[in-house]
């Protein structure tokens, strides 16, 4: 069994659903009707609407404990962060519909996620050993600039407009140049980001906190993006002691846990068990069974 919850977008949100047994037909044909139980029987034993199943039980159960800290406004700013990735709403429905999601659905991925996520924290515990370890290789959170172009070419010509006497200014040139279309209008700037983020490339992170403020790469930096031009504009002195930093930390040491498929499978396990769950259909009794036994609760 999958015991793989959804964690990100990419996860799958089946397109199958399971209806309540009953009479009522859901086709007519000619050769005869298919009744809502004819469906239910035929469909409840495939791996995709178990999975389904595993999951609304999941989120019924977390809705109960956490849907009260999980707003409106929480679901659309993620769902605006999505859009701003794919440059326009068009863009983004485009996507969406060819994997099978409308924004509706979408949005009910993102609670779900955001369910797990605050489940997750809530059994994360913090030690000052912990801090302190994780301190040690803390960096403080940077904002920069940065210009995306695709071809080396292109990076190098705008490099070149930076190093000259009359050069143009950065925001200037990532209107111009940049194809990353969620900020090349806000001169290229990103949201800040710390040494541990995940969803940025690992060689943009390192050539970043190379620079001081104000500096900008004097070489493309080559990322699965394409070629980044990257300008620092705030970087932040790491202070001496991690009491300064005891908020970032746990941050820090919370997306470390929740990377972590056993603390995860572990955390569901434990609110599966708690949730008094109890399944009816004698053919899906044992759907939770992984789950319900692991050995990590």
């Amino acid at each position: 069994m999958n015991k793989k919850f959804l964690i990100g977008i990419a996860g799958a949100l089946m397109s199958v659903s399971l209806v309540a047994c009953g009479s009522k037909n859901v086709a007519v044909t000619n050769a005869g009707n298919i009744t809502q139980s004819d469906y239910y029987n035929h469909i409840k034993n495939t791996p995709s609407s178990k999975k389904m199943l595993q999951q609304m039980i999941l989120d019924k159960i977390l809705n109960k404990k956490y849907g009260n800290k999980i707003s409106s406004k929480d679901i659309n700013d993620r769902f605006a962060k999505l859009q701003s990735q794919y440059g326009s709403k068009a863009q983004l429905d485009a996507s969406l519909q060819q994997q099978g999601y409308t924004e509706k659905t979408a949005k009910n991925v993102i609670k779900s996620n955001l369910l797990l996520q605050t489940a997750l924290k809530d059994h994360i515990s913090y030690s000052n050993k912990d801090l302190e370890n994780q301190f040690k290789s803390f960096e403080p959170k940077i904002t920069v600039n940065e210009i995306l172009v695709s071809d080396k070419d292109t990076a190098n010509k705008v490099t070149e407009q930076l190093n000259s006497k009359k050069g143009k200014n950065f925001a200037e040139l990532a209107k111009k140049y940049s194809k990353d279309t969620s900020n090349k209008n806000n001169g290229g700037r990103l949201d800040a980001f710390d040494n541990t983020n995940i969803n940025i490339d690992p060689a943009f992170v390192k050539a970043a906190y190379k620079l001081s403020n104000g500096e900008y790469t004097k070489e493309p930096v080559k990322t699965r993006a394409g070629y980044q031009i990257i300008q620092m504009v705030n970087h932040p002195k790491k202070g001496s002691s991690y009491k300064e930093y005891t908020s970032e930390l746990k941050e820090q040491i919370a997306q470390k846990k929740m990377q972590d498929p056993t603390f995860t499978e572990g955390v569901v396990s434990k609110v599966l068990k708690n949730g008094g769950v109890e399944i009816k259909d004698a053919d899906l009794k044992n759907i939770l069974s992984s789950f319900l036994n692991n050995s990590n609760k």
